[in-house]
């Protein structure tokens, strides 16, 4: 299978062919991951270095099961693991790892463009899996991968993202993505949690009330406050956050009949959901996103690394 990208790093540069190429391979995937024995041969003898300088689960977790799988061999290190706690380069820790001959990296870190960096100076593969408030394209495809599964399409759905929309770097990819893919993007949230310019984010629609866009949604995406990355910004109560803009049973009401509810995790209950809607066994696709995590990076791996033959064979 032929693919025509190195990194994956800005969602932009990929094409709705690519991002389809991405999700029918992740589906493909899902097959292995429900056998008796989830693991193929397709990335045997491949280095992947996971090089996470920001605590993660779900993405982490992920990534290391997504390579496991694909028998390829993994490298974890990162944060208080790695010498740049005693003062070494990001540049060179990157080229130390280089020295071992690897393949991928794949890079979290707090700072943005830091993957970026690093395909600057290694010959490795490189995916980003989230710098600063930039992005997390590896997010986007999973959240696309997931509505594509319940409905069947992307393009045409209008999607409400609702929450802190300036300091997340979901956003970052998650919207450029839904764009390519043709859907229509409404983000939601305090005038104090949006980028000083929303417009910037592409985005169709713009609003300060939920209530207001609840009924027009097909897509309810939920985002965490990012506390850790506030910056003084005026932030009310959680107790008030959730009155204006917390999905509620109460506010279930408004919603489309067969509207969903997203959410890149880790959730907070009694903030960005109430517990009925969080667990809501019709709407919430929130463990199918977790589940589509690792169908959708064993996606990018296989494609990134050129994988041998279908990727699939036992």
């Amino acid at each position: 299978m032929s693919f025509d990208h190195k990194h994956l790093i800005d969602i932009a540069e990929y094409s709705d062919t690519d991002i389809m190429t991405l999700l029918e391979t992740a589906k493909a995937f899902s097959e292995v991951n429900r056998r008796a024995i989830k693991k193929v041969p397709t990335l045997k003898g491949k280095t992947v270095v996971n090089m996470f300088n920001e605590p993660s689960t779900r993405t982490r977790s992920s990534f290391e099961l997504a390579e496991k799988r694909l028998s390829a061999d993994s490298l974890n290190c990162g944060g208080s693991s790695t010498s740049t706690v005693k003062g070494e380069s990001l540049i060179d820790t990157v080229m130390t790892l280089d020295a071992y001959q690897i393949d991928m990296i794949i890079v979290r870190d707090k700072h943005a463009g830091a993957p970026y960096i690093i395909t600057q100076h290694s010959p490795a593969s490189v995916i980003d899996a989230g710098d600063g408030k930039h992005g997390h394209p590896t997010q986007a495809l999973l959240d696309l991968y997931t509505i594509w599964q319940h409905r069947g399409r992307i393009e045409g759905l209008r999607v409400g993202i609702v929450g802190d929309i300036g300091h997340s770097r979901v956003c970052g990819s998650l919207i450029p993505a839904l764009k390519i893919m043709g859907a229509e993007v409404t983000v939601v949230g305090p005038g104090t949690l949006m980028p000083a310019c929303p417009d910037v984010l592409g985005v169709d629609h713009v609003n300060l009330n939920l209530d207001d866009v609840l009924p027009d949604l097909d897509v309810v995406y939920m985002l965490r406050i990012q506390k850790e990355r506030l910056e003084g910004a005026p932030f009310p109560s959680l107790r008030e956050y959730h009155g204006l803009y917390g999905l509620t049973r109460a506010r279930e009401r408004l919603m489309r009949p067969d509207a969903l509810i997203a959410h890149p995790g880790p959730i907070n209950r009694g903030v960005e959901f109430d517990s009925h809607m969080a667990d809501h066994p019709v709407r919430s696709v929130i463990l199918d996103q977790v589940y589509a995590g690792i169908c959708v990076r064993m996606a990018a791996l296989f494609l990134l690394l050129g994988g041998a033959e279908n990727g699939l064979d036992s």
